[in-house]
């Protein structure tokens, strides 16, 4: 999903859940707002508090894209339906200037 994209959504009625598969470092330094922060290894353990609803739409990010990669496999492993990918991850919703919470 390109990051204009979701920037509209999360603003609708019935935004998708973010999940931000950074360490506990690098979500403090700035998400997207509402983002659930889900380790990708707290994903593969199942130890993260993700939505119950296997249909529930996930969009998953990173910094740059592998662990975004590889929790989405997972999620996918784990009967997950909708999941996509922030293009451009968190280092392209930075460069286009979009806002982050601390």
């Amino acid at each position: 999903m390109q990051s204009a994209e979701l920037a509209k959504r999360m603003k609708s009625k019935q935004p998708p859940t973010v999940v931000d598969v950074r360490s506990g470092m690098e979500f403090r330094h700035g998400h997207i707002s509402g983002a659930l922060h889900a380790p990708t290894w707290k994903i593969l353990f199942r130890m993260a508090q993700l939505p119950s609803a296997r249909d529930a739409e996930l969009v998953v990010t990173c910094e740059h894209g592998p662990r975004a990669q590889l929790a989405k496999a997972v999620l996918s492993m784990f009967g997950y339906t909708n999941v996509d990918l922030l293009d451009g991850h968190m280092s392209g919703w930075r460069q286009a200037g979009r806002s982050l919470e601390k």
